[in-house]
């Protein structure tokens, strides 16, 4: 087996040999693609104390990819250093060791979320690709009608782009799942339409229906999710990834209600000519 060389080639290799992998080595890759700046720069032993593993089990997922060991595959995660910034996941963790407590007082509250907030959106700004903007783009101006998904905390984003589109004259469909009816109003997706479907961790099972009924039906998923590993990307023909703000757990929606904008507005001055 010939090893990935590139940072995007093992992040690539890592998602799509997931199901196939034990449960331990599962274990590292969640830890690997949430973590790449520990696998590049922290020791084996550092590792494997934070992803809670045996350093041996480092080795052999490693070697589950092609590398000889895991030094090698080391020097890949370091190479994805040369031209990106820290990870979302780092800054965070940065702010919450130089700030102590957030929430010692009310304003230190806010600032400690306005800060995390703020972090989120240069990461999406830098992390998201001018082709795949286009792409959902494309789907979205061809598409007949326009369905939304979303559940749980992605409930407010996909309301939101559900509101926004319709005043562009699309028609839209919000699949709220009301009465229990979710399923029911899956049945309407077409290949002529899209499915724009935000879903993340631990992933609502009423928008995973969605998803599995729009790829039976043949229609284009546009995906809002959280990760490389999340069960929405392999149907999805277009898939942003967006890290939101985390602060002690509290998860908010800053970067992806940014985004359901940029979507929007693009749309629009597209739509307009």
């Amino acid at each position: 087996m010939v090893p990935p060389t590139t940072y995007d080639e093992l992040r690539a290799r890592i998602s799509g040999d997931y199901d196939g992998l034990s449960r331990r080595l599962r274990q590292i890759a969640e830890f690997a693609l949430a973590n790449p700046n520990d696998m590049a720069l922290e020791t084996v032993a550092t590792i494997a104390e934070r992803a809670d593993v045996q350093p041996s089990s480092l080795i052999r997922f490693a070697k589950a990819f092609g590398f000889d060991g895991f030094s090698d595959m080391q020097r890949v995660f370091r190479s994805r250093l040369v031209d990106r910034q820290p990870s979302y996941t780092e800054r965070i963790r940065s702010i919450a060791g130089e700030n102590g407590d957030a929430f010692a007082t009310p304003a230190s509250t806010l600032g400690h979320f306005a800060d995390a907030g703020i972090h989120a959106l240069e990461h999406l700004k830098t992390e998201i690709r001018p082709e795949t903007l286009d792409a959902a783009l494309d789907l979205l101006e061809g598409a007949e009608s326009i369905h939304v998904a979303g559940q749980r905390r992605a409930f407010p984003v996909a309301a939101y782009l559900a509101y926004a589109l319709s005043h562009l004259d699309r028609r839209t469909h919000l699949i709220d799942g009301v009465g229990g009816m979710t399923l029911q109003q899956a049945r309407a997706l077409t290949p002529r339409d899209v499915l724009l479907a935000v879903s993340f961790a631990p992933y609502s099972p009423e928008t995973l229906e969605v998803v599995t009924a729009a790829a039976e039906a043949g229609t284009p998923i546009v995906a809002i999710t959280d990760g490389p590993l999340s069960p929405m990307v392999a149907p999805a023909r277009v898939v942003f990834e967006v890290h939101d703000a985390e602060v002690k757990s509290f998860r908010a929606l800053t970067a992806s209600m940014c985004l359901a904008l940029a979507l929007v507005v693009a749309l629009g001055r597209r739509l307009a000519g």
